[in-house]
């Protein structure tokens, strides 16, 4: 799309307060491996230099649509459209469905209308993506319910405000296209005080998903940061009243581009605009990239369907920030067949105290090979005897993650049987991925194929660490956590 395509776009952009440094900003179409259109560097970009900028109340959430105040705060909790995605969703619907008599028309015309992400992936493709992660977190049925149970009832109770006329704005399949469109690029934007809005929608709390985090501390020119790094699932229904940021839709923010290790540009927050600010400095002709967190392919083709190919280390192109997830229940079912006298009763008292501790359920290999800590603390704690069971329960205190002979031997069965999980071999997927295959096709072998290297990289690390004698130079990877994080990014 050309940046004269855009006019209306921008020429709506700048009406409502938005600003844009046309002299250095520009817009392109790039090749899809890096991302379609995005914005270029049209002469060299300091560091430190604001690119635009966009006034908070040209975002667009539940609170700066007025659908909550019409359809009522005390209404709008009941139906429970406070929580998740499911009020933006609908706001963004009736924002649609108003045609020119919203304010954020011109802003609707420059979102995608079809997106190759798995949720719209017909079964044969989705079989692709067995073994991996990313079938688990798609959350079609969730979503759907979400529809059914929460969104329709809402829309029947107001045929005043949502015209049965216009039903087509309404369905299921709108539903899906802005809950994809929230999910690929959304952003989460701190509170502020929006004056008659806020009093307006004060009584609708919204709850955070799997948004981009808008910094907001000590950057650039004083802005301020705040940077929070915890992940929710699509649809995610939790309830945080609490929670100081709002998920939003930024006009302009996401025309921006996402590639792995590759970003120069963040957004920040101020108390009445959030600024697209340059953290490094920019060569005319580059593109502008905000990425904020570098995904592994699972997650990019999950989000925004697609995946990065860049130069491995160990040579061969694929995505540094691949990582394998392996569920906790794989671990202990392997644990339970080395240790004969832990009965199921007590093995399921152990796993409840483990949550309950904060304990993990999931554990996740990256690139580096370092062996989750967590992980083997589980594992210790399955093999514990009933006395020291006790005692570490009593203490309040997982056993720490030592590594001998006897935790390798399971860890490398824990990772055979993860392996297992794919229908195909590595082998088999390197002869498929270069042959004349679909998109997705390709896609799903190219996600599986980084699980699966790294799959294998850790078994040679645990075989070479069985050879040197007991596991003898694992050591603790510095900063590490107990509890693994997950990072959160929203983008196109």
């Amino acid at each position: 799309m050309s940046e004269n395509s855009l006019e209306p776009f921008l020429s709506w952009f700048q009406k409502y307060g938005g600003s844009v440094d046309a002299d250095l900003v520009g817009f392109a179409m790039f090749p899809e491996s890096e991302g379609g259109r995005g914005v270029v560097a049209l002469k060299d970009i300091p560091e430190a230099h604001v690119l635009f900028s966009i006034p908070r109340s040209l975002t667009l959430s539940i609170r700066t649509s007025s659908l909550p105040s019409r359809f009522g705060a005390s209404a709008w909790q009941k139906m429970k459209l406070d929580q998740g995605w499911t009020g933006l969703i609908l706001c963004m619907m009736w924002e649609t469905a108003r045609g020119t008599s919203s304010k954020w028309l011109e802003y609707f015309d420059t979102l995608p209308t079809h997106f190759d992400t798995p949720m719209f992936w017909n079964q044969a493709d989705l079989t692709e993506l067995a073994g991996t992660s990313v079938i688990e977190k798609l959350g079609r049925e969730e979503a759907e319910q979400s529809y059914t149970e929460k969104l329709l009832p809402a829309i029947q109770t107001r045929p005043d405000i949502f015209s049965p006329e216009q039903a087509e704005y309404y369905s299921l399949a709108s539903y899906h296209l802005m809950g994809s469109r929230i999910l690929s690029r959304s952003f989460s934007v701190e509170k502020w005080n929006s004056g008659e809005e806020e009093n307006e929608n004060s009584n609708t709390p919204n709850s955070r998903a799997d948004e981009m985090d808008v910094d907001s501390s000590e950057g650039p020119e004083g802005a301020e940061e705040k940077i929070d790094e915890s992940h929710h699932d699509e649809m995610e229904e939790e309830d945080e009243e609490d929670d100081s940021s709002d998920t939003a839709m930024v006009p302009m923010a996401d025309m921006l581009n996402a590639r792995y290790g590759s970003e120069n540009a963040r957004l920040f927050d101020d108390e009445n605009e959030l600024r697209m600010i340059s953290i490094k400095p920019i060569k005319a002709g580059e593109q502008i990239w905000n990425t904020f967190g570098d995904l592994p392919n699972s997650e990019l083709l999950r989000r925004y369907g697609h995946v990065d190919l860049l130069p491995l280390s160990k040579g061969g192109l694929g995505n540094p920030g691949d990582v394998v997830e392996i569920r906790a229940d794989i671990a202990v079912s392997v644990t339970a067949q080395r240790h004969l006298s832990l009965t199921s009763e007590s093995s399921q008292e152990r796993i409840e105290w483990w949550l309950e501790e904060g304990g993990d359920d999931m554990f996740v290999l990256e690139s580096d090979l370092e062996l989750p800590e967590p992980l083997i603390s589980l594992i210790r704690l399955l093999l514990l005897e009933q006395g020291e069971w006790e005692t570490a329960r009593r203490k309040g205190k997982p056993p720490k993650p030592k590594v001998d002979a006897v935790i390798l031997s399971i860890v490398h069965d824990v990772l055979e049987t993860r392996l297992k999980a794919y229908p195909t071999t590595l082998q088999e997927d390197e002869g498929k991925v270069s042959e004349q295959i679909s998109t997705n096709v390709k896609h799903a072998i190219v996600v599986r194929m980084g699980e699966k290297r790294i799959l294998h990289d850790t078994l040679m690390k645990v075989r070479d660490l069985q050879t040197q004698g007991n596991g003898k130079g694992v050591k603790k990877r510095e900063g590490a956590e107990d509890s693994g994080s997950a990072q959160k990014r929203s983008r196109k």
